[in-house]
């Protein structure tokens, strides 16, 4: 039982988490309160490799064609 209700709040905190960078730092806005987890997150954004809208499906490998080998 405790296993699971360690697990389950990892998975709220994660969430919460997403939530705030979806609404904040995603965005190019600063948030009005928490402004340390905001920088903290644009910093751990921008070391992370990233997509970039322009790149599409670039990073897709295509499939093959029915028929042949890969």
């Amino acid at each position: 039982m405790l296993t699971i209700l360690i697990a389950m709040l990892g998975i709220v905190v994660t969430a919460g988490l997403v939530l705030f960078y979806v609404a904040f730092p995603h965005r190019g806005e600063t948030p009005t309160s928490g402004e340390w987890l905001g920088s903290a997150m644009t910093r751990a954004a921008d070391r992370l490799p990233t997509l970039d809208e322009t790149d599409g499906d670039a990073a897709v490998r295509p499939r093959p064609e029915p028929g042949t080998r890969s």
